[in-house]
């Protein structure tokens, strides 16, 4: 059969366009589909071409014998911590920090904002929120496949030659600040501060980084910036992660009480509605609502039990957590099926009975008395801002047990929690 000149270009364009969407398919995905266990190759270096692939093609060795590539045969698990900012998020961040299979990550995500999203504030616009969706989600997979070098994309200034100071809380990481990351602390050195890293771990080079989160089994990430577990379905999904999800949840006036003392400037007007008992004309409701309307809508979708997340999603009340953290925190590793190790317990029983020391009064700090700090803020919200609140929030306050209240004694009585008991069991 014979074909025209114009059905031969036809052909070679479809070739040429098809060969495209192959090149960016697999340069755009941080993962590549046959990693070789070194840390060049994570994500970086494997070449189509190489001799490996080529065999596998032709029946001899292939993806299935190398382990990095086989999810079932490794159970390295992919753990994400989905949370918004003032709900505790640090101190479950921290449960996962100190397990010794661990490899943790602190928002991340800050320096994706920061790049796209110049003008941050701690309420965006969904236009905002959502235009970073994809930008995030490629990071992360790229993290949990420890190919730290896709962050540096978005860490400003560039690093250069895979160097930097700019890593947004790399001394929450303690992988970030032990050997062969950093030469300052030794094995011994259990409980290094954050401050404490920082000066003195210089530089955090990125390749050595990559390596110490392949020596992990597991990787951990804490994120503030994704809205909704729904906005994570395509990781999920996604065949060569083995993700699960722990949303951490926390009483909407709690969580707006602790941002009205912590980002004073952004929040000013609810201080000034607090301590004039008049609402500003002007107040930034969205720094309510979109509280409620993430936590609303992520909720309902993880306790609806879809398929996606079967076995992948854990709800936790940070009330809960902070009353009885031995044994909800034994509950998360039991969700994730890891021991939980001594480091963790230890961590544990130092970190939630109070501390008179500076790091404990420090705003991201997580030395205190989680029990007493866990509905303090019913001494600091005035009367008309938790009603409010309870207005706007109705639907999700039900939703998670959290009790309304109607005067101003009944706010002030300490002995009578607003926490009800209630249950959340991960959907297995």
């Amino acid at each position: 059969m014979q074909c025209s000149w114009k059905s031969v270009i036809l052909l070679a364009l479809a070739s040429i366009a098809i060969q495209y969407t192959a090149i960016r398919t697999l340069t755009s995905k941080p993962f590549q589909l046959c990693p070789l266990p070194s840390p060049q190759n994570c994500g970086l270096g494997a070449q189509e071409t190489d001799p490996a692939f080529e065999r596998g093609a032709a029946g001899g060795v292939g993806c299935d014998d190398y382990p990095y590539f086989s999810i079932n045969s490794t159970r390295k698990l992919h753990i994400l911590v989905l949370a918004t900012t003032r709900s505790g998020s640090s101190f479950v961040g921290q449960l996962l920090n100190q397990h010794q299979e661990i490899f943790y990550l602190f928002e991340p995500l800050y320096h994706v904002y920061a790049t796209l999203v110049p003008r941050q504030s701690h309420t965006r616009n969904p236009t905002d929120r959502r235009v970073t969706l994809g930008a995030s989600r490629d990071l992360l997979r790229s993290l949990y496949g420890c190919d730290l070098y896709f962050l540096e994309n978005y860490i400003k200034p560039t690093p250069a030659n895979h160097t930097t100071d700019k890593l947004f809380r790399r001394g929450a990481s303690r992988a970030l600040c032990q050997q062969p990351v950093c030469d300052a602390f030794g094995p011994g050195d259990l409980n290094v501060e954050e401050g404490d890293c920082v000066k003195k771990c210089s530089t955090l080079n990125m390749t050595l980084a990559t390596e110490a989160c392949q020596e992990k089994k597991h990787v951990a990430i804490k994120v503030v910036r994704v809205p909704e577990i729904g906005d994570l379905r395509a990781l999920v999904d996604d065949p060569r992660l083995n993700i699960r999800v722990i949303q951490l949840v926390r009483d909407p006036r709690g969580i707006l009480s602790s941002r009205i003392e912590t980002f004073r400037d952004p929040y000013r007007l609810w201080r000034i509605w607090r301590a004039t008992g008049r609402r500003p004309y002007n107040l930034d409701m969205n720094q309510l609502t979109v509280i409620c309307e993430d936590f609303l809508g992520s909720v309902s979708t993880g306790l609806s039990h879809p398929l996606w997340l079967k076995g992948k999603y854990m709800l936790v009340r940070y009330e809960d957590l902070a009353r009885n953290p031995l044994l909800k925190t034994q509950e998360i590793y039991d969700f994730l099926g890891l021991p939980m190790d001594k480091n963790v317990k230890h961590w544990i029983r130092a970190n939630t009975r109070g501390s008179n020391e500076p790091s404990a009064k420090h705003k991201f700090g997580t030395v205190r008395d989680s029990a007493a700090n866990a509905e303090s803020w019913r001494l600091k919200l005035s009367f008309d801002i938790v009603e409010y609140t309870q207005t706007v929030c109705q639907k999700v306050l039900k939703q998670l047990g959290y009790k309304a209240v109607r005067s101003v004694e009944e706010l002030r009585n300490m002995s009578f929690s607003l926490v009800q008991d209630k249950m959340f069991v991960p959907f297995l």
